[in-house]
Parts: structure tokens; C-alpha cells; sequence
């Protein structure tokens, strides 16, 4: 039997820089993940298929644009409660995480925050109560880190535009009811659209032989010729920086997450080092070993302290996206660095699906990699820093 059990490092006593109720959520998301993530997430990894059992139960844990208002279904929580469950869930798997980012940052952050009062009233809901599912469409074949150079585009047909085009790894595609996407009109603006399953030549094929986040569901996006109700352009903001803001806000949620990754690792090698023994001893009584152990219970509680003074900021309305940066490049680093000494900590039995800590770290080489690569994120620290572009 797995043991499921999990405690959050806390070194620094930072739990007493949380409220009851960040704490009582961090508790009730912990408990629903051991309960509905760790005994099924090794299986859906292993047959790289994402366990869509799991969208109801993230609804109603909130996990669905917890920030959003309760007027248009969200829980209305601050931004280290959001952090919170993030950390939670990306403690039992990235791609779990993963979904409930798209969901909330990506798709309902937009909707909210560049939405008409319709878009907001016919969507949001849906969206927060699982009954509809979203993407978010944004990086395409040969623009990644260069979004702006993006050829996806419309052109104004009536009452509504012909989008052509094509985005690529694009989580929850596949499933995806709407799809928030970012094209260029005739005069090269960018613009969000909300594209619906169903429209004519609008397609969603799915990506396969992943050897990371194999239990999250991943795709492209394809629009041939599809019209769109120009009702359904997000009329709030345009440009790229408009995107931008919702990646910050999905990249404040990875911050948090990386350190569930990384607490799910340290914890299993922890474990696993007082109950090895070789030599005679527990392998926790080994130099090497502690070393490890010491060094990740340090980069964890560095990290604690960005993401909840980042936290703190995000509530403030006060973050930079420099800052935000920096806290989803640290910390995924971080968490990297842990799971790759964990799998060591656990020699042969590391590899294994009995334990987690593959799987994190396979995981792990995709977070490092979206939403800003971690070069890309370390260039807008620097452009923060000296003022000059380096892109």
C-alpha cells in the first residue's frame, strides 16, 4: 500500500505568516489530493492519459479560478490561497497543475479581467464548475518565445471574423470546450478571441509520445477559416501585453507549484533514507546523504519566502513581472535540482513508478520549459535590471 501521507517542510515557521484560512485550504486541497491524485496519477502517467475523472473534483475543491469573483462562480480568494492550492496539486502531479492553471489563469483570468459583462456572464460560471473546460492559444510552431512574431490572424467578415492559423503545445486542447486565442487583425493588432468547440474548422489534435506531463492532455489548435461572432473578441485589451498579464498570473501559480514538486520529492527521499539501510545503518546517518537533505530542506524554504512575499505583492496589486520572473525561474530550478538528488537518494528504486520522484522530475523538465523558458525568464530579470533588451 502507498503511504500517501505528506507534510510540508517548514523550517522557518512560515505557517505562522499564513491565515487560518490559507491554512485550513492548503489542508482540505492536501487531503484531496491524496485521496484522488496519488492512488491513481503512477497508473494515467504510465499510459500517458490524462484522468478526466479528476475535472469535478478540482471544481469542487475550487480549484477553477479560485481569485474570481463569487458573483461569477469562483471562490473570491486572495492570491496566496491560489499559490496554496497550485503547491498542493502540483505536489501530487505537474500535469494536475497544469489544468487548473489553464483553467484559471489562462482561460477565466482573460475572460474576467478583458471580458464583456456577457463573455463573463456566459462563461465564467461554466468554467469555474467544471461543466466547461478551456486552452489557451498562444504559442505557435515557429514562435515560442517570440510570441509577437505570431502569423495567426482575422479578417473582419460582418458581424464576424475568419480566423486562420495554428497554435501548438497547448495543455487541455484536446478536451477543451472554448479555446482563448491571440491573433493579429488586418492592421497586425493583437487581439484574445473565444473560439468554440464546434465552430467549423476549428480542430484540436492531439499531441502523443511525450515523455513528460504524461498525464496531462496536450495539442494543438488548428483554425481553418473559422468564423467567429465578433461579440466573441475579449474588447477589454489588446496587444500582446494583454497576454502577457495572464501568463504572469499562470507563472505566479508555477512558482508556488514547483515547491510542492520539490516538498514531494524531499519528503520521499527523506523517508526513504531513515528506512534503507546499507552498511549496517540507516542511509539518513550517512554524511552524503544529510548534505543532500540539508541543502533541499534550505532551497525550499528560500523559495517558501519568494512565493509567499510574491504573494503578498499579488495581493497588493504590486507585482512585476520581473518579480514574477524570478520567483518561476528559482523555484522550478529548484525543484529540478531536488528531483534529480532525490532519484539519486533512492539509486536503483528511483526510476520505479512506486515512487514519485521520476515522474516529478520528467514533469518538471516541461514547467522549466513553459510559460517563459527559464533563459527567457533569467533575459526579462536582466532587462529589469539594466534597462537594455536582450531579446
Amino acid at each position: 500500500m502507498k503511504d500517501n501521507s505528506f507534510t510540508s517542510p517548514d523550517f522557518y515557521n512560515i505557517d505562522d505568516l499564513l491565515t487560518e484560512e490559507h491554512k485550513l485550504i492548503r489542508e482540505s486541497t492536501r487531503s484531496w489530493v491524496n485521496k484522488s491524485v496519488t492512488p491513481i496519477i503512477e497508473e494515467y502517467a504510465q499510459k500517458a492519459e490524462f484522468p478526466s475523472e479528476l475535472i469535478s473534483g478540482l471544481a469542487e475543491i475550487g480549484a477553477f479560478g479560485p481569485y474570481i469573483p463569487t458573483e461569477y462562480g469562483g471562490a473570491g480568494l486572495d492570491q496566496i490561497s491560489y499559490g496554496l492550492m497550485m503547491q498542493e496539486i502540483e505536489g501530487g502531479d505537474s500535469g494536475i497543475r497544469s489544468t487548473a492553471s489553464v483553467q484559471s489563469s489562462l482561460v477565466m483570468y482573460p475572460i474576467w479581467k478583458f471580458g464583456s459583462d456577457e463573455q463573463k456572464e456566459k462563461f465564467l460560471p461554466k468554467l469555474a464548475s467544471g461543466e466547461m473546460m478551456g486552452c489557451f492559444g498562444l504559442t505557435e510552431p515557429d514562435h515560442g518565445s517570440d510570441p509577437g512574431g505570431m502569423i495567426t490572424n482575422f479578417k473582419s467578415d460582418g458581424d464576424d471574423v475568419i480566423l486562420n492559423g495554428a497554435k501548438m503545445w497547448i495543455s487541455n486542447s484536446p478536451f477543451a470546450d472554448i479555446a482563448i486565442v491571440w491573433a493579429k487583425d488586418e492592421n497586425k493588432r493583437i487581439h484574445g478571441l473565444i473560439v468554440e468547440r464546434g465552430m467549423e474548422g476549428f480542430t484540436t489534435p492531439e499531441t502523443h509520445n511525450k515523455w513528460s506531463l504524461r498525464a496531462s492532455s496536450t495539442g494543438e489548435l488548428i483554425f481553418d477559416n473559422v468564423r467567429i461572432p465578433k461579440k466573441n473578441i475579449l474588447p477589454g485589451k489588446s496587444g500582446l501585453g494583454a497576454a502577457l498579464m495572464c501568463l504572469d498570473s499562470a507563472r505566479y501559480g508555477i512558482s508556488w507549484g514547483a515547491i510542492g514538486a520539490a516538498m514531494d520529492c524531499y519528503n520521499t527521499a527523506l523517508k526513504y533514507s531513515l528506512e534503507r539501510v546499507q552498511f549496517g545503518k540507516p542511509i539518513a546517518s550517512k554524511q552524503l546523504q544529510q548534505k543532500k537533505l540539508a541543502e533541499m530542506l534550505t532551497e525550499i524554504t528560500k523559495a517558501q519566502l519568494l512565493s509567499w512575499k510574491l504573494g503578498k505583492l499579488k495581493n497588493e496589486d504590486k507585482a512585476s513581472s520581473a518579480q514574477i520572473s524570478m520567483a518561476k525561474r528559482n523555484n522550478v530550478e529548484m525543484a529540478v535540482k531536488i528531483a534529480r538528488e532525490a532519484r539519486q537518494m533512492l539509486g536503483g528504486m528511483g526510476i520505479t513508478g512506486e515512487f514519485s520522484i521520476m515522474r516529478h522530475m520528467m514533469n518538471l523538465e516541461s514547467v522549466i520549459t513553459y510559460e517563459g523558458t527559464h533563459d527567457i525568464h533569467l533575459l526579462i530579470l536582466g532587462m529589469d535590471i539594466t534597462g537594455h533588451n536582450a531579446f
